[in-house]
């Protein structure tokens, strides 16, 4: 992707008294990507949110933002962010066009500017019909919407969600993910989460930070590589010795699996699922299923955070 760079986070570090939270983070967003910022609980994600919106001061490092350094420049560079944090900040007693002209007049749009502003919003977040209804008698899916409609009121270069679906239904889930894939067509948005199904559906990118440090950095053609496995899992009923299996041209190994399956692993240059059907309908094994093995995004978590294989012990 050759949008513009938009977020720079460079060597960023954070010690609370004497432990490191945040060791030596460094990344870019550009203009059009949406980064999936992946870390369980206690990771760091948040104090990295609180650092790039300006709300806490690194120990060391620095951040850029649209090319304003947040440090000597706060005003400035805080007027291109907009943040959506994990509680939305508001006021339920309002309707969304007061709570949304309020946050207009925070980031100091122009008076003659400000309904265009709150009228571009609410057509981008969904809310045209509810801008009378106040914001404590909406759903919490639709209090997410004006919660992302005050972040990019002053349509800001960056968008910074942090945990977006959570406690909404599975529908509010859909309606908000297609919000976010939506805002990265105009802005860089980061979307820090520990839902890993969130980032796959949402995203173009994905880092993955534990213990205060960044452990995977790609894009989500790379991450779908990686997911990738030269392995294929064969059932069969009327299965031979596994012997017969290894024999077969390319494969290099054979195990029993879970549910009657039985993983064949190959060369990474090699497809030899034609060679195994074939052999199959020969010898009158009966396939009954026949696909590749893909890892799961959770699996590549649970190893580089754990550094477990993330495999479900075969029953």
């Amino acid at each position: 992707m050759n949008g513009k760079i938009l977020i720079s986070v460079e060597s960023l570090t954070y010690f609370y008294d004497d432990n490191c939270a945040i060791d030596d983070l460094s990344f870019k967003v550009k203009r059009g990507e949406v980064l999936g910022f992946l870390g369980p609980n206690g990771a760091g994600k948040s104090t990295t949110m609180q650092m790039i919106t300006g709300n806490i001061a690194p120990s060391a490092g620095g951040v850029t933002i649209n090319g304003i350094d947040l440090l000597s420049e706060p005003k400035r560079a805080k007027a291109e962010l907009g943040y959506l944090p994990e509680q939305p900040p508001l006021y339920r007693e309002l309707t969304v066009d007061e709570y949304l002209r309020y946050c207009a007049k925070l980031n100091r749009i122009a008076r003659v500017e400000i309904e265009t502003a709150i009228n571009r919003a609410k057509t981008r977040c969904g809310l045209v019909d509810v801008g009378s209804r106040l914001i404590g008698n909406l759903s919490k899916g639709y209090q997410q919407r004006v919660g992302i409609a005050q972040a990019i009121i002053h349509n800001p270069a960056v968008v910074i969600l942090d945990e977006p679906t959570v406690g909404l239904d599975p529908i509010q889930i859909r309606e908000i993910r297609q919000l976010i894939r939506e805002l990265g067509n105009e802005h860089g948005v980061i979307l820090s989460t520990h839902i890993l199904p969130e980032v796959q559906a949402t995203c173009s990118r994905v880092q993955i930070i534990h213990q205060g440090k960044l452990l995977f950095s790609d894009t989500m053609d790379g991450l779908d590589a990686r997911l990738s496995e030269p392995v294929l899992r064969l059932k069969l009923s009327n299965p031979p010795p596994l012997e017969m299996l290894t024999a077969l041209p390319g494969i290099e190994s054979a195990e029993r699996s879970d549910a009657g399956y039985i993983e064949l692993r190959h060369s990474p240059e090699t497809n030899p699922a034609g060679a195994v059907a074939e052999a199959a309908v020969v010898n009158g094994w009966g396939v009954l299923a026949l696909t590749p093995h893909r890892k799961s995004l959770e699996q590549i978590f649970v190893e580089l955070t754990t550094g477990a294989t993330g495999e479900e012990p075969a029953a």
